[in-house]
């Protein structure tokens, strides 16, 4: 398997079995189990495959070409760094999946659960292996989405719910300021490519941006590890079921912040600001995560604390700006990994065969699950770093680099204390979760019986602690090559000489963590007897809760900022929006007129055509006809605006332009109808209301709006007037015009730079136009009718109740006397335009027309239909699913787009030539007439989605009548 396929499958096979998860049922948990686990040892064979490629410092790479013109491709890049965090989101990803194979209940809808977690272990694969930082910050906001899918799983508890949402507040905030802070970064260094950005440091550091860019970075880091002062969001976290707990608590999300720390270490690493910011968040979350643990009555929520309070150790380390200091952090995240996975799964186990996680409720288990007691003790000895055990290896490293001096600073001075203080607490939370649980009097009015689980489920456990100890006692034959491997890719050059001997002899670290073993066994047998009887959280600081703190905050800005904001500055009415609009449009273009003065082109007017001047008179006067009718006569002004949309029309003939004259009048037609629609469902109004006299106030609001319009369009005027006037040197007409049939393979310009030039543009364009299109829907989906337009029109009802007297008339007579002869016709026309709009599809590379085009015409031929014979009569004869239109468009556009990749070219990069076919001759087929093809489907399917939207009024309105009707009936 080649550098290319194995960075792509191991990237691309989580998405695809997320996929396929969601497409299994509910209750087929072997099933779902046995997918997820393949998807997870298949990324975890291919991370071992790759690892003789990385073991020599050098790195994996592989490039796809997106926007190669401005930096933006999808690379893929793995190091040995990224290597070891690969290893570990796939490793401890598939015993997590054997572990929620027997976790979840067979009441939950399991499919969706693996269906969201193998796309969080795709985000999190492709944050470690992004080689582009916009890549990274696309991924890095993937796991916030999805850790918020997974932590709010279960959807019903009001805690779930709860959490989820706070996690993505803080994480997706801070994923924004990181994307501000890599924006700035490729600002400074020229590029996004992660290569060239790790050997720009000194050149990031001297700059003067260094210091936004420190703080938004560290901003996104610090969000995402739960450092202070945003660590509150963690133990709210914990409402997720344990499987998510276990995973994101070991090898992704939280340690997604550590690892940018780390991987941006070389870059900005070293400077006083860096030392004090990421270095006071280490110490408080190291400090206050342990302190807090301590007096955690639920497992999980001493264990959540106890990762903020590991996190701080790692986040300390790295900000010392030493080499061993990032050596020990590396090392200690893989250590803590491997110990808090396998005490979360114990916490599960707990939870699952005993029916609570309340530490005052249980006691003695170990007499009931012996095993499970013994794994959870030797995993807890490894947090609280006793000897023989991989924790105590890198709690070593930490002790001997917090006693060194790296800043003469109060931080500095405090970190040795803080360290033994840290260790002393740790060891306390340890010995009362294993004390507490599985020690004492057997525990009484459990929920259930507790008894060992079964085996499969204690195996991921067995396996992690196995590490522990393997690692604890030889880490020199067992981790050494892999953490070195890890550690060259991220110092290079600069990787210290370190040793993984686990004696080195009476040392000062030794007997840092001497006495931090026996001030934690004190400091335990003091607050024994106080915490079995006391309330939750901490004392002296109970009433910090940061949950309180951010529910105030979210408060402040939603009831109090925005409500103060949308009094002052919000309306519901259109006019105000719209004013405001062309005021701040008009600001914005006559600022730089006004600073850089406003100069004319030389060109002068040779002459003028009398009729085109004739025409644009009567298009000018439909214009100011329609918005003096608009506020009376709502048809009238219909009618004039649709006769300014023809003379629009008219001139793109007139300068020769057919394309975009046809464009303009299908879009005018439809348009026009789908407003008159609309339009019936407006209430009336009374000329009553409009010939009331108005006072001063109203006619000045209309002189001050006149006068807004009045400039924006003299702006307007004068800006195309001074762009008309000029005669740039060359022309992007000229590349277009000389490019069009060489390299596109069409003769229509427009449709050319459409669906090849600016094919990207108009993939996002085509995009909107579908959301826009679901937002319609969704909209009118809740819009009722007024009162006064739920009854037909007078013409219509008149007619009824004539058809209804008719001796010969036909239960199945849908079409009445009333238009009968235009809507036999317009029936008829479904065919004929059908045919049309294949027409304007086929021949749009060459000759007017193209996607869009047909697309409009297709939705004229439903409009019609609809307008014809009703809503009801139409949907029984037509299967009419325009979100499939929708997503069958763009989803042609994509494979289009993505197909020029298999053959090396950046994303929808086109492809043309010509067919030689029998009694035809050539034929031109190129791969954009493909592409044309997923605009025309979408096109189509949004407008009739918003005609269906506007037609399914009248089904409304019936309703309503027969509603008001049996009230009325049952009033007599």
């Amino acid at each position: 398997m080649t550098d290319d396929t194995s960075l792509i499958l191991m990237l691309v096979l989580p998405f695809v079995g997320s996929f396929l998860a969601s497409l299994l049922p509910s209750n087929a948990r072997n099933a779902e189990a046995w997918l997820a686990g393949g998807v997870a040892l298949i990324g975890l064979a291919i991370a071992i495959s790759c690892y003789p490629s990385v073991a020599a410092g050098g790195a994996m790479r592989t490039e796809i070409e997106w926007l190669p013109s401005i930096g933006l491709n999808i690379s893929l890049r793995m190091d040995g760094f990224a290597w070891l965090f690969a290893m570990l989101i796939s490793g401890i990803g598939f015993l997590v999946v054997l572990y929620a194979r027997y976790y979840m209940s067979p009441e939950d809808p399991v499919a969706r659960f693996f269906s969201f977690f193998l796309a969080f272990m795709g985000a999190m694969l492709g944050v470690v292996i992004s080689g582009n930082l916009i890549l990274l910050v696309v991924f890095w906001e993937l796991t916030s989405i999805f850790s918020f899918l997974l932590i709010g799983y279960w959807h019903h508890n009001a805690s779930a719910r709860d959490g989820a949402r706070m996690a993505l507040t803080v994480t997706a905030t801070g994923g924004l300021a990181l994307l501000a802070g890599v924006l700035l970064i490729g600002h400074i260094v020229g590029s996004y490519d992660l290569d060239r950005v790790l050997a720009s440091g000194d050149t990031i550091r001297s700059h003067d941006l260094y210091i936004p860019v420190l703080v938004l970075v560290l901003l996104g880091a610090l969000t995402k590890s739960a450092q202070f002062p945003f660590h509150f969001w963690l133990p709210n976290a914990m409402a997720a079921p344990t499987p998510v707990s276990a995973y994101l608590h070991s090898a992704t999300m939280v340690k997604a912040g550590v690892f940018l720390m780390a991987r941006f270490w070389p870059v900005l690493a070293g400077s006083y600001e860096w030392f004090w910011i990421v270095g006071f968040a280490g110490m408080m979350s190291l400090l206050l995560g342990a302190y807090f643990a301590i007096f955690q009555q639920d497992i999980k929520g001493l264990l959540a604390y106890s990762t903020i309070s590991h996190l701080g150790l790692i986040t300390l380390l790295l900000s010392l700006g030493s080499p061993l200091g990032a050596v020990a952090a590396i090392f200690h995240m893989m250590n803590h990994a491997t110990f808090k996975a396998s005490l979360f799964m114990a916490a599960g186990i707990i939870d699952h065969e005993s029916g609570t996680r309340d530490i005052r409720r249980l006691s003695g288990l170990f007499r009931f699950m012996p095993a499970t007691a013994t794994l959870a003790m030797v995993a807890s000895a490894a947090m609280a770093g006793v000897p023989l055990l991989n924790g105590f290896l890198s709690k070593e490293m930490f002790f001997a680099e917090a006693i060194e001096t790296h800043e003469v600073s109060i931080l500095d001075t405090a970190a040795p204390y803080a360290a033994v203080l840290a260790g002393a607490f740790a060891v306390t939370y340890s010995i009362r979760f294993i004390h507490g649980v599985f020690f004492g009097p057997p525990p009484t009015e459990l929920p259930r019986e507790p008894h060992e689980p079964p085996f499969l489920m204690r195996f991921p456990i067995q396996l992690l602690v196995l590490a522990c100890l393997v690692v604890g006692i030889v880490p020199g034959i067992t981790i050494g090559p892999y953490l070195h491997t890890a550690v060259t890719s991220v110092l290079g050059i600069n990787t210290p000489a370190y040793s993984l001997a686990v004696w080195h002899g009476f040392t000062l670290p030794l007997i840092m963590s001497v006495i931090a073993l026996a001030g934690g066994v004190v400091l335990y047998q003091l607050l024994k007897n106080y915490l079995a009887r006391c309330e939750e959280g901490p004392p002296l600081l109970r009433r910090l809760k940061g949950q309180r703190i951010f529910e105030r905050i979210m408060v402040t800005l939603s009831w109090r900022w925005a409500r103060t904001v949308e009094s002052r500055l919000g309306t519901r009415r259109l006019q105000p929006q719209l004013r405001l609009l062309v005021l701040v449009a008009f600001g914005a273009a006559a600022w730089p007129l006004y600073r850089g003065g406003f100069q004319s082109g030389g060109l002068t007017l040779a002459g003028a055509d009398v009729v085109f001047a004739c025409i644009w008179v009567i298009g000018i006067a439909c214009a100011i006809g329609a918005a003096y009718q608009a506020k009376f006569h709502r048809l009238a002004a219909l009618i004039l605006l649709g006769g300014a949309g023809l003379v629009t029309c008219i001139t793109f003939v007139w300068l020769s332009a057919p394309d975009l004259a046809v464009t303009q009048l299908l879009v005018e037609v439809v348009t026009t109808v789908l407003i008159l629609l609309g339009l019936r469902w407006l209430p009336k109004r009374l000329k009553m209301d409009l010939r009331e006299p108005t006072t001063i106030a109203a006619r000045l609001r209309r002189i001050r709006d006149l006068a807004l319009a009045v400039a924006a369009g003299l702006g307007m005027t004068l800006i195309a007037y001074a762009v008309m006037t000029r005669t740039p040197p060359n022309t992007i007409a000229d590349y277009f015009l000389e490019r069009a049939y060489l390299e596109g393979g069409g003769r229509n310009v427009v449709n050319v730079i459409l669906v090849d030039f600016r094919a990207f543009d108009t993939f996002g364009e085509i995009t909107v136009l579908g959301i826009v299109a679901l937002t319609v829907f969704a909209l009118l989906r809740r819009f009722r009718p007024a009162p006064d337009s739920v009854e037909s029109p007078e013409q219509q009802r008149i007619q009824s109740a004539f058809d209804d007297a008719r001796p010969d008339r036909k239960s199945g007579d849908t079409l009445s006397d009333y238009l009968f002869v235009p809507s036999v016709i317009m029936q008829w026309l479904f065919p004929v335009i059908i045919v049309f709009a294949a027409y304007l599809l086929l021949r749009g590379h060459d000759l007017p027309g193209g996607g869009f085009a047909a697309g409009v015409a297709m939705a004229a031929a439903f409009i019609l239909q609809y307008m014809a014979a009703g809503t009801k009569w139409v949907e029984d004869r037509l299967r009419v699913l325009p979100v499939n239109w929708i997503g069958l468009g763009l989803l042609i556009s994509a494979c289009v787009g993505a197909g020029s990749w298999i053959f090396g070219y950046p994303f929808l990069t086109s492809h043309s030539r010509y067919l030689d076919l029998p009694l035809v001759g050539e034929v031109p087929a190129p791969s954009a007439a493909l592409f044309d093809l997923g605009v025309f489907s979408l096109v189509v399917g949004a407008t009739v989605l918003m005609l269906i939207a506007l037609a399914h009024q009248s089904i409304r309105r019936l309703r309503a009548s027969k509603v008001a009707a049996a009230a009325e009936e049952e009033a007599a």
